[in-house]
């Protein structure tokens, strides 16, 4: 059913192929921020918790929200945001950590750092800066093949 009251399980799958706008390879289900979803009355009610507070992407992720749902032919939509709890990286699904990881981003580990190179598997990484492409990132490099890759850090 497209649509009006569309059940939640399929408004789920829709928003499992909404892609992270940071980082492509994962969906926003994967990345654990969907709180909720659910229909009051003839809204869908759809709760998303940030990243963090500062997230410049919250903006494109409603819109991509919005958008995923209005091609299923769902009209009245209502975003709600939601900061407590505050999202961890172990909301992250696992298969999100395999999709990272596959995407060559090192999923984030309870130890503060990659525990091996997502490019060769190699367990001698470094890391060259605390920060990466995006806040939630940090740039290390494998000293076995060389190849730089982000580390999506704990939170």
């Amino acid at each position: 059913m497209v649509g009006a009251q569309a059940p939640v399980s399929d408004v789920w799958e829709w928003l499992a192929d909404v892609p992270d706008p940071e980082i492509p390879a994962i969906s926003l289900v994967d990345l654990g921020i969907i709180r909720d979803v659910s229909w009051q009355g003839d809204t869908l009610v759809i709760t998303v918790t940030p990243t963090y507070s500062g997230c410049p992407a919250t903006s494109v992720i409603n819109f991509e929200i919005e958008a995923a749902l209005r091609r299923n032919g769902i009209e009245n939509v209502s975003l709600k945001k939601q900061i407590a709890p505050p999202w961890t990286t172990d909301w992250l699904s696992e298969e999100g950590r395999q999709k990272l990881e596959a995407y060559g981003i090192a999923p984030p580990q309870p130890a503060g750092g990659p525990q091996n190179c997502p490019h060769c598997q190699s367990k001698a990484v470094e890391r060259i800066s605390q920060f990466g492409s995006t806040p939630c990132k940090a740039q290390w490099r494998c000293t076995d093949c060389l190849e730089p890759f982000d580390y999506f850090k704990c939170i």
